[in-house]
């Protein structure tokens, strides 16, 4: 029986049952029903006054997991509050709460739910409804979701390991095996109630797990129908919580993190995950990512996994990215182009052009002598190597992950997750009005809009996304704006002759470094306040699409916001990378932005040194950001909500109001845990090349998350509904994206952001050639050749200097044109084009090598395993031959006289009635 057949199947018995019942919840004053519907509607309602009129009183067993009968266990936690303990101005609101609440709860128990209600212990107006599954249900529902399930133990022998020698050392960093015990494997197939028999049960009561209990009871209540208003159906506790029929609805933890339980035959795998997960003492440890699966779902588990994997593929390029700036730091006073900027008699002696108009004054070269050191230790010929590794890192974590998810698809019965038909979700599901012939199965099926209504739906998605982009664009070019103001500002003053107070600061602070720090800052700032704004934005649209299975609205959430995040976080560097000082003109004719302000100029060295200023600072803050937002808030919250309901202690409150006192997650949780990490990924990637310590920095941050974001799921949140997913979703494809553009970044940083292409071409053109009489192996004299030579009588008076020294008549500007005097003076000299024709060969070579090697890497390395295969191939075969064997069985019976009768014939001559009396 397909999916579809048994939502339909679901769908005509829930109609059916409710047939009568269609005024039930929307009874009210002002409307008169006809008698016939009375009958149905009394009896429904006195089913759903009966469980709330026998109400269980706490048993004073506050790690119970069951009903007060011992026996049924709580599968989900109802939370509402009796109206009728308050005086109300509303009532009327709150009445149809109640029938919406009445019926819905009616509706469960006609689909086979139990339900047990509890007053709370600390405040008499809270209840909760404890929900039960009988054994039935599951079955009934397992089949419906196809989960895998046990039929019979793994046979296959499993490889050893190659480091299994290591294993009395290794075995410390690995959670204790005392504790987390390792679970037989078993080949799974897909439930089928009516063939119960071929699944492995040992015992009922643990055969589904509690992360499957809660998952299908999760499914039920997400459509279990709460009011009918004509021919549409209103259902799903999604929108009773929305409407503030219940206040909470969550599965339960099994017991205390930081105690086990003391009822008996608890597993107390929230204890377990805390003590060898999330306590800080395991940070050395690896993750448990079984147990992980088995308490929070396979989606959880993918997770933790894929975040785990990328920090230890992180540990191996922050090892060679320390190298690098090792390196760096090391050679910074021993580079000949940092001494010459420093030397009193190069650098002291050349005077260079104001960088803005009129305010800003000659300044010396060796000015800068702190920020060429500082750029030195980041732009050498080591960034090269290193940027070129990460291009190959990059292919090799996500070819390496790719194997590494396969075998965990197969290990948590995922590999067929997405063949099999997901469930639409329940938002989807109502709005149903319009039939189409599904072009797949020829039947006919209910869909939500037209097929012109969905193009509408899509165009105004894309066009909402779209005004938002150029919303953040124009943020940048107001950013830029300021950035230009603040450079005029901060020349004006910093280089001020009468302001000694700024004397010691003048070696250090460059109008340069001041700008850059403060346009970091409120770029920022903006960066979190547009978040925040489109955040809202996005949900919205993507409800307003109506995408019709959970999956789709979270790959069609995710693309909206990775786009707009990546523009965001992202555009102000790549302008600092490949648009600044890029278009600046010379001394005498500057290039105006907007007419007004004068285009930013780099330092003499370049513009890398600044965008690893705006690196470190969004990074950073970021980071910071975030741990505020995802740890201290919740935290903060739960206590300020155990302070307000003080009542007895921990041990004195039952489990499920314990849970109740914990912050719900977010609908979205994962889903900014999965947009940190994959932000934090394009920084490491897309500029490494002017910024090696990313990698050791994404590196300390993530071995903080793992632990942090473990510590807030198990301590400070309820636990989160089960939920299935074969791997990390639409963020692989936008990993692979950003993989390949990163190669292109780099390799356009190391040739139009760092300076190392024209060092190499100084390097091959004067330095292995004579020089003169002589050959140059030390680079001497490179700055003087980057340098130009401008007149300063041919300032325009716009342009012109407030104030000029006496002694000055030529002053210098990063650039390579002709000196005055010359024919063609001011034009770009040949020596240019060398370098221009440089860069781009540069691009073309790295580019193509690295995309090679990526390529070779991808083919060789295949995304599933050999030893993977083979069982994924072994449990198929033993699916087809052990659930399929009731059919064989019953085929070759009903063969079997045929056989005989046909033998009959062959033997003697039969008449047609003697065979037929045979058959």
């Amino acid at each position: 029986m397909s999916n579809n057949d048994i939502h339909e199947m679901d769908s005509m018995s829930d109609t059916e049952e409710m047939e009568g019942d269609a005024v039930l919840g929307m009874i009210d004053e002002e409307v008169v029903y006809p008698e016939e519907f009375l009958p149905t509607y009394h009896s429904i309602k006195e089913g759903a006054a009966v469980t709330k009129a026998v109400l269980a009183e706490f048993n004073d067993k506050p790690d119970s997991l069951f009903f007060n009968d011992g026996v049924r266990r709580i599968d989900f936690i109802l939370v509402y509050e009796d109206e009728d303990k308050k005086d109300f101005e509303k009532r009327h609101t709150f009445q149809r709460r109640k029938r919406r609440r009445e019926y819905f709860e009616a509706s469960l128990m006609k689909m086979g739910m139990e339900l047990e209600a509890t007053k709370s212990v600390i405040d008499e107006k809270l209840l909760f409804v404890k929900v039960h599954m009988p054994w039935d249900v599951l079955c009934t529902y397992a089949e419906v979701l196809h989960i895998k399930l046990p039929i019979q133990p793994n046979d296959l022998s499993s490889h050893p390991s190659p480091w299994s020698f290591l294993s009395c050392i290794t075995k410390h960093f690995y959670p204790n095996e005392d504790l987390i015990t390792k679970e037989a494997e078993f080949f799974t197939a897909p439930f089928e109630k009516d063939r119960l028999e071929y699944f492995y049960v040992r015992d009922k009561d643990v055969f589904f797990n509690a992360s499957m209990r809660s998952r299908m009871a999760y499914y039920i209540l997400s459509r279990a129908p709460y009011e009918i208003r004509g021919n549409i159906k209103k259902f799903g506790i999604t929108k009773l919580l929305d409407g503030g029929v219940y206040k909470a609805a969550y599965p339960l933890h099994d017991c205390r993190f930081n105690a086990k339980s003391e009822e008996e035959g608890c597993p107390n795998e929230r204890f377990l995950l805390y003590e060898e997960w999330a306590h800080p003492k395991s940070f050395y440890k690896m993750q448990p990512l079984n147990l992980i699966r088995k308490y929070y779902g396979e989606k959880i588990g993918i997770y933790f996994a894929w975040l785990g994997f990328y920090t230890m593929m992180l540990a191996l390029a922050a090892v060679v990215g320390l190298g690098c700036f090792i390196y760096g730091y090391r050679t910074q006073d021993t580079s000949t182009w940092s001494m010459e900027v420093c030397d009193p008699d190069i650098g002291g002696n050349i005077v260079m052009c104001p960088q803005c108009d009129r305010e800003c004054k000659y300044w010396r070269l060796n000015s800068t002598c702190e920020a060429s050191k500082k750029l030195c230790i980041f732009d050498n010929f080591g960034t090269l190597v290193f940027a070129v590794f990460m291009s190959i890192w990059v292919t090799l974590f996500l070819e390496f992950w790719k194997r590494y998810q396969a075998e965990l698809e197969y290990m948590w019965d995922t590999v067929e997750f997405l063949e099999q038909e997901e469930p639409p979700r329940p938002e989807y599901e109502a709005k149903c009005i319009y039939e189409r012939k599904n072009p797949i199965t020829g039947v006919k099926e209910s869909v939500p809009y037209t097929a012109c209504g969905r193009c509408v739906r899509v165009s105004i998605g894309i066009g909402t996304v779209l005004f938002w982009i150029l919303l953040i664009l124009a943020s940048i070019v107001a950013i830029i704006v300021y950035r230009l103001a603040a450079f005029f500002a901060f020349s004006a003053k910093l280089r001020a002759q009468d302001l000694k107070e700024l004397e010691p600061l003048k070696e250090y602070v460059t109008p340069q470094m001041a700008t850059s720090v403060t346009a970091s800052l409120i770029s920022f700032v903006v960066i979190m306040i547009l978040n925040i704004l489109y955040e809202r934005v996005a949900i919205w649209i993507t409800d307003f699409e109506l995408p019709r299975t959970k999956t789709d609205y979270e790959n069609s959430l995710t693309l909206k916001m990775f786009l707009f995040q990546f523009v965001n976080y992202y555009s102000s560097c790549f302008y600092i990378a490949f648009a600044k000082g890029k278009a600046v003109g010379y001394p005498g004719n500057p290039v105006y932005l907007l007419g007004k302000y004068r285009n930013e100029e780099c330092d003499p060295g370049g513009c890398l040194i600044e965008l690893t200023t705006q690196l470190s600072i969004i990074m950073g803050g970021k980071a910071i950001w975030n741990n505020i937002q995802e740890v201290l808030l919740p935290w903060v919250k739960n206590l300020i909500f155990r302070y307000c309901t003080r009542g007895p202690s921990e041990k004195a409150i039952p489990r499920w109001e314990q849970d109740y006192r914990l912050q719900p997650l977010s609908k979205l949780g994962l889903f900014y845990e999965y947009l940190e990490m994959v932000i934090q990924f394009g920084f490491v990637t897309l500029f490494v090349a002017s910024f090696p310590l990313a990698p050791i920095l994404a590196l300390v941050n993530n071995l903080f998350e793992i632990r942090v974001d473990a510590w807030k799921i198990t301590t400070q949140f309820r636990r989160i509904v089960p939920e299935k997913a074969q791997d990390i979703g639409a963020w692989q494809p936008i990993l692979q994206g950003v993989a390949i553009l990163a190669v292109a970044t780099n390799a356009m940083i190391i040739a139009f952001t760092s300076d190392m292409i024209p060092r190499l071409v100084y390097y091959w053109s004067f330095s292995v050639y004579p020089y003169g009489d002589h050959y140059n192996n030390t680079m001497q004299g490179y700055i003087n050749s980057s340098l130009s030579i401008f007149n300063i009588n041919d300032f325009s008076n716009h342009s012109k200097p407030l104030k000029t020294p006496y002694n000055i008549t030529t002053c210098r500007y990063r650039d390579f044109r002709y000196a005055p005097g010359h024919p063609r003076q001011y034009e770009y000299t040949i020596y240019y084009w060398h370098v221009i024709a440089a860069k781009m060969a540069f691009i073309i070579v790295v580019e193509h090598i690295v995309y090679l090697t990526k390529f070779i890497l991808s083919y060789v390395i295949p995304d599933v395993p050999y030893a993977v295969k083979e069982q994924i191939k072994r449990e198929k075969y033993l699916t087809q031959v052990v659930l399929h064997e009731t059919n064989l069985k019953l085929v070759t019976k009903r063969l079997k006289p045929v056989d005989d009768g046909i033998a009959k014939c062959s033997k003697v001559n039969l008449t047609w009635e003697e065979m037929e009396l045979d058959f």
